[in-house]
């Protein structure tokens, strides 16, 4: 199962592994890492259909839901028909 988040459908980036100050005095390639999204396992709830939805969902995924609604933003993603 790969990570990325099932409402914004984050997934994992590459970046520099160094800063910027550093950087600037090695006159090697700087290193690559890949950076994942901060992710967590929620059982949400959606009272309009009484059911329970467990999701893996980045922690703007739970913003979102806070701010929206769980039935509003669970349709828009795709997971609510």
């Amino acid at each position: 199962m790969s990570r990325v988040c099932e409402i914004t459908k984050k997934g994992s980036q590459m970046g520099g592994k160094l800063a910027n100050r550093t950087r600037a005095t090695i006159f090697t390639p700087t290193p690559q890492v890949r950076k994942y999204p901060n992710l967590q396992k929620k059982k949400i709830f959606v009272p309009e259909l009484g059911k329970t939805f467990n999701l893996l969902i980045s922690t703007e995924a739970i913003r979102t839901i806070n701010k929206n609604g769980a039935y509003a933003t669970l349709k828009k993603a795709g997971i609510i028909k």
